[in-house]
């Protein structure tokens, strides 16, 4: 398996045989509960953008290599959009709920699936651009709504 394989499927997660990035989502907000205890919404979000640089690379030499537009076993995009929606929640004066972490994952997997504009856009980058890029979109619309839902404390 090639090195790139192994990275965009986040060490095989991506080939769950069921529902592969809903997999990689909760387990992303998963390790985005133990990141924002001990660095809050900044570690998340350079984790994200981490996740999104190493991304790009790994997730366009799987194309290449593929043939694929957006395989279903690249799920570091998952990883790096699902981290950037915890995120938005962390900025908030209130510690983050375990309800205010699912609204992020519920939010950033509806955005994800539906993939209204500007995300549908983002979508059509090529490479391992556009594999990233709807899932950061997807990611920073749903840290906005989840943020902005926490901090006035609907949830």
């Amino acid at each position: 398996m090639r090195f790139s394989t192994i990275i965009a499927s986040v060490l095989g997660i991506g080939y769950f045989p069921v529902a592969s990035g809903t997999v990689m989502s909760i387990v992303a907000t998963v390790l985005a509960t133990i990141l924002a205890q001990h660095g809050g919404g900044l570690t998340l979000v350079a984790a994200s953008l981490i996740a999104f640089a190493i991304g790009i690379w790994a997730c366009g030499d799987h194309v290449r290599a593929t043939g694929r537009e957006d395989p279903s076993e690249c799920v570091i995009d998952e990883l790096a959009g699902q981290w950037l929606a915890c995120a938005g929640i962390c900025f908030t004066p209130i510690y983050p709920s375990v309800a205010a972490f699912a609204l992020a994952f519920l939010l950033f997997r509806l955005f994800d699936i539906l993939k209204p504009w500007p995300i549908s856009a983002a979508e059509k980058l090529p490479g391992g651009m556009g594999v990233m890029a709807d899932d950061m979109v997807a990611g920073l619309a749903a840290g906005i709504i989840a943020g902005a839902v926490h901090y006035f404390r609907v949830i």
